[in-house]
């Protein structure tokens, strides 16, 4: 007796376990942008609506104040050092990790991520132990006539320490899932390693290297816990930004703190609308490199494969193009 087959359009269908009402949905989105609006979006605009409170002439004069102007200076000078060295360095620790294989791989991750398992303020102690008067350095650094606690350079220390994680972060797993298919065509035509790293690998990862350095930015200027403790709180010459605004607050001077706390997160805004488009172009280039093959050529034509089949030959069409025609590196530009 033979087996009646199913009928598919009768065929019950089983709830998928991973979806859920509607009703559920929505009140999870509305305790979402509930959350939101009430952490985020309302101090926001009371940020804003406490620095506009006195209008725009108050306004303005708080940011053009001279102590204000000097603290603007050195968070953007502290940036301006701290960024492109945490760049070379996360560029070349995130090469290093995802391509090669050495001793101390591991260990060398490790350290990548200290930064954010200690307490800023412990990095900034940290600089004053040897830095200080009665630290490591202390004496010779004194009898050399060098300060660097309380000083703009233990500012630009501490600020690169806290960091120089988000650069490497950022491109260590971008770089490995691209593999380094490409990095052997390009030794095989001929390449050198600077010419290799400049061909191949950097332009296929300048969207994570944008996005590294936009939270490397954001973090170099919003810092407040290393700074605080290496600056000494001089008035107009080693307070940023961020402790700018605690003296300002602590002097009951509301107006002028949230004024420039306002920049603060005008600068922060910024940050993110280039963070979300560095963000984007980065998953598209991540989804290309999980999901197309390294060497994937034209597809060929319904001319070509009816030859194939005819000839019985096994051809695979997707190295149908030489590599030399596909790399980036093609023979002759060497």
């Amino acid at each position: 007796m033979s087996r009646v087959p199913t009928n598919p359009a009768r065929a019950v269908r089983r709830p998928d376990p991973v979806s859920e009402p509607p009703v559920v949905r929505w009140l999870l989105i509305g305790l979402a942008l509930l959350f939101l609006a009430l952490f985020l979006v309302v101090p926001l605009a009371a940020v804003f609506y406490q620095a506009l409170n006195k209008g725009l002439r108050f306004y303005f004069e708080a940011l053009v104040d001279a102590d204000a102007l000097s603290a603007i200076k050195l968070t953007l000078l502290t940036a301006a050092i701290a960024v492109p060295l945490n760049l070379v360095f996360g560029l070349a620790a995130s090469w290093c990790i995802a391509k090669f294989d050495f001793r101390g791989k591991a260990l060398l991750t490790t350290l990548i991520d200290l930064p954010f398992s200690v307490s800023p303020v412990i990095s900034g102690l940290i600089y004053v132990l040897m830095f200080g008067a009665q630290g490591w350095f202390g004496p010779w650094l004194q009898d050399h006539n060098v300060q660097i606690i309380f000083a703009v350079p233990g500012i630009v220390l501490a600020t690169i320490f806290v960091t120089f994680p988000f650069v490497a972060r950022e491109l260590i797993p971008l770089m490995q899932a691209q593999g380094n298919d490409e990095e052997e065509a390009a030794r095989v035509l001929g390449a050198s390693g600077w010419q290799t790293f400049r061909r191949v690998t950097l332009p296929n990862v300048k969207w994570g290297l944008l996005y590294g350095v936009i939270l490397c930015n954001a973090r170099a200027m919003g810092e407040f816990g290393a700074v605080s403790v290496v600056s000494g709180h001089i008035r107009g010459q080693t307070d940023t930004m961020p402790l700018h605004v605690e003296i300002l607050y602590n002097e009951y001077n509301f107006s002028a703190a949230f004024a420039v706390a306002s920049l603060l997160a005008l600068l922060a805004l910024v940050t993110l609308g280039l963070k979300l488009l560095a963000e984007r172009h980065m998953s598209a280039d991540l989804s290309a490199a999980r999901e197309v093959p390294a060497y994937a050529g034209p597809v060929p034509s319904a001319a070509s494969q009816a030859g194939s089949a005819q000839s019985g030959s096994h051809s695979f069409f997707v190295n149908a193009t030489p590599a030399s025609q596909r790399h980036p590196l093609k023979q002759g530009e060497l």
